[in-house]
């Protein structure tokens, strides 16, 4: 997850101008909303998948999830996800859902199937080795109707309710930034793409709890790591296996590049330490492919690219491997 300024894409006009969609439907769910609850059926709410609204999210996460990274396009459509669920939340029984954002652009995003939709997925556990994948567990992952708050926080349940007052536990790109909450597993011995709640100074990294988000918060708090991270992680299912295998891949390549680098470099030296001119115009050569190199691995954690959140943490540490 990387963090994304809203601001850089016009919101789209079906859900801004006054006589759009999103308006139009905002007043009728409010006349909706007005009646009875025993007499209320389900609201058919429909201007959030405008294709305008589709568009500007593509235009503004480059195709990718706004939770995982990953291009969704390559795969199946995207969904149009609630950050505040529309109809319901999970969470609070009874709760009418915050059906006044249904179709508010700032509550939008772009999101995968496998971290909006509730699935079974293969993820590992708490106590599997932060090396290797020693131990999983099969766990229902997918954000659907989930909106889980500290229990210090006041859920609003009604338009114009303060929503600041709720302390999510979930993070939105377009208004958190995930790296003060979020942070990769970085190994270049045996690289693993995990994420993992970014914890207090002193605490040992671990992977998040599974289970309820309430639990999971628990679990974090007890352990000195970010509560909104850990739970960010469970209900988004960013540590499922699909997921950590994608990362890992990329993990691995950036490896060989860095060896790669290290390689040429050891070269150049050795060249350098001849007379010859050929040796000099090998070691001049030589120069300018690590310079292609380099700007590969940047090209990697541009906002365009599938994971460049974690790209852009792993050229951090390589920089700073580097000035050591």
């Amino acid at each position: 997850m990387r963090s994304v300024r809203r601001d850089d894409v016009p919101p789209p006009r079906s859900l801004a101008d006054e006589a759009g969609a999103g308006r139009r439907e905002l007043d009728a769910v409010r006349v909706h909303m007005a009646g009875e609850p025993e007499n209320r059926k389900t609201f058919d709410f429909k201007a959030y998948k405008g294709d305008d609204v589709k568009a500007a999210l593509e235009r503004l996460f480059h195709g990718k999830c706004a939770y995982c990274e990953s291009a969704y396009a390559v795969t199946a459509p995207v969904d149009v996800e609630h950050f505040r669920p529309k109809a319901a939340v999970e969470d609070a029984p009874g709760h009418p859902g915050y059906w006044w954002l249904a179709m508010a652009w700032d509550n939008l995003l772009p999101s995968c199937i496998d971290c909006n939709r509730r699935r079974k997925q293969v993820t590992p556990t708490h106590s599997a080795s932060l090396s290797e994948l020693q131990a999983t567990s099969v766990a229902s992952t997918g954000k659907k109707d989930a909106f889980p708050i500290l229990p210090s926080g006041r859920r609003a349940s009604a338009e114009g309710g303060d929503l600041t007052a709720e302390e999510a536990l979930l993070l939105d790109p377009t208004r958190d930034e995930p790296r003060a909450h979020l942070r990769f597993h970085l190994d270049p011995v045996k690289p693993l793409g995990l994420v993992l709640p970014r914890e207090t100074a002193g605490q040992t990294p671990a992977l998040p709890a599974i289970g309820p988000a309430a639990a999971v918060a628990a679990a974090a708090a007890a352990s000195g790591v970010s509560q909104r991270g850990a739970v960010s992680i469970q209900v988004y299912g960013l540590n499922r296996l699909g997921l950590v295998q994608e990362r890992t891949r990329v993990l691995r390549h950036l490896e060989f590049l860095r060896h790669a680098i290290a390689e040429i470099d050891a070269t150049i030296d050795d060249l350098g330490k001849s007379r010859a001119k050929v040796a000099k115009d090998a070691a001049a050569r030589l120069g300018r492919l690590i310079e292609r190199i380099v700007a590969e691995i940047v090209a990697m954690a541009e906002p365009d690219q599938p994971y460049s959140a974690l790209v852009a943490e792993w050229i951090e540490a390589y920089r700073t491997e580097l000035e050591a």
